[in-house]
């Protein structure tokens, strides 16, 4: 199916392309399934009901934010410090144990169409690994550079607060109508949407498309092959002067 409506390249046509900027978990790697079921257990152990549906539409927030959301909802009061900790840890563990999420299918063939454009990559994720790039240069060598990349270490409020992507255009000196982002998860495209920048949601989960299309994604693929195969079009518009 053609996901590029009129609407679609209208908004594109608009856009001076220069950089695209990609989310890490459920975009680079598909790691969300671990993430869901790590959760899942880590709450099944603390008596609250949760399941992976709700961890996919709260992916992007952080693990002391998921753990009060539902202590409120399903206990009436916040979680403490230490529960936060514990149940945090618990989840760690039981992430670690699914071992190393799979890279997501047709992304690398995503990575070099939009390398070989000639447009700058950036990363722009909440993770905090101090190994990330290293393990991205070892995956994806030559594509990903430290100075492309926003982390966790460089912000303070995070998706979906706009700041990530904010952080992106400074870093890079674009500005919003330069660069397009490519998402997998409601809170980043609210941030995306919010930092006023063409949004790409692809559903590489199990979200309705309504989870996406109402944060604001300009255009939603169902997988990183449909992505790829719209690329050629969605970067001539871009590029289009």
């Amino acid at each position: 199916m053609n996901r590029l409506t009129a609407q679609v390249k209208e908004k594109l046509s608009g856009l001076k392309l220069k950089a695209v900027l990609f989310d890490m978990d459920g975009v680079i790697f598909d790691s969300m399934p671990h993430h869901a079921v790590a959760w899942v257990k880590a709450f099944v152990d603390e008596g609250v009901d949760f399941n992976e549906y709700e961890a996919y539409k709260r992916e992007g927030m952080t693990g002391f934010a998921t753990i009060q959301e539902m202590f409120l909802a399903q206990k009436g009061r916040e979680a403490t410090k230490e529960e936060c900790e514990r149940i945090y840890a618990t989840k760690c563990k039981y992430f670690e144990q699914e071992g190393p999420a799979d890279v997501m299918a047709g992304i690398r063939e995503v990575l070099e169409f939009v390398r070989d454009a000639g447009l700058q990559i950036f990363i722009v994720t909440g993770s905090g690994q101090h190994s990330l790039f290293e393990k991205l240069d070892s995956l994806f060598p030559g594509i990903f550079a430290p100075e492309r990349m926003v982390t966790a270490y460089d912000v303070k409020k995070g998706k979906p607060d706009p700041e990530p992507y904010l952080m992106a255009l400074k870093k890079g000196g674009f500005s919003a109508d330069e660069a397009i982002v490519v998402e997998n998860a409601p809170l980043g495209v609210t941030s995306a949407h919010a930092a006023k920048i063409f949004t790409v949601a692809v559903n590489t989960g199990i979200l309705l498309p309504e989870d996406l299309l109402s944060k604001g994604a300009d255009v939603l693929f169902d997988d990183m092959h449909e992505f790829r195969n719209a690329l050629p079009e969605i970067i001539n518009f871009g590029l289009k002067k």
